[in-house]
């Protein structure tokens, strides 16, 4: 997109937010908060290795998550979550992602007010290419981590977003420009 066309959408964008009066925008490319945080499963004994950058892509900012991911003792997971609170996510259907990788599987982790300990999370996978591809993940394709919460998740309450890859031993590296909710 040109940066003339870029700069009157995000002006655009504002003059909506002011005429309907609503300071937060939910449509919003998470991807642009800048509020992304790295950790791994060596938290918790693991010994994944990993890290995450922005990165310029040509359709501007994108948030790269990539390192080796290690099954030994008890881990096998590194991830990128921001912390998301927000009314109002009723009236969305899911999460639209673009992202290109390594050609592996990926994962997105959102946790909510059902998810109360640290493993538990509502996950949907995606599958990345070499080139940049836009998925949408339909909220009732999320999963629960744990049979102690509850079986349908509410997208309502969501407190925290992450990406991640996790589950067997493998090189991650994958890109993610765009996260929005639609």
């Amino acid at each position: 997109m040109p940066k003339k066309a870029l700069k009157l959408k995000k002006l655009l964008i504002v003059l909506s937010l002011i005429i309907i009066g609503n300071t937060q925008l939910i449509a919003e490319n998470l991807i642009e908060s800048g509020r992304w945080i790295y950790f791994a499963d060596n938290v918790m004994g693991g010994i994944s290795v990993g890290s995450s950058e922005y990165v310029i892509v040509a359709s501007g900012k994108a948030i790269r998550l990539y390192g080796e991911v290690s099954t030994k003792n008890n881990g096998g997971f590194i991830q990128v979550r921001m912390p998301y609170s927000i009314d109002q996510l009723e009236k969305y259907k899911g999460i639209k992602i673009k992202m290109k990788g390594n050609g592996d599987e990926y994962f997105l982790h959102l946790r909510n007010r059902s998810s109360r300990l640290p493993w538990q999370y509502y996950h949907a996978s995606f599958k990345s290419e070499p080139t940049w591809k836009e998925v949408n993940i339909p909220f009732e394709q999320f999963k629960r981590s744990s049979n102690f919460m509850k079986s349908v998740f509410d997208p309502s309450s969501i407190k925290t977003i992450g990406i991640v890859a996790y589950g067997k031993d493998h090189t991650a590296d994958v890109m993610v420009s765009e996260l929005e909710f639609y």
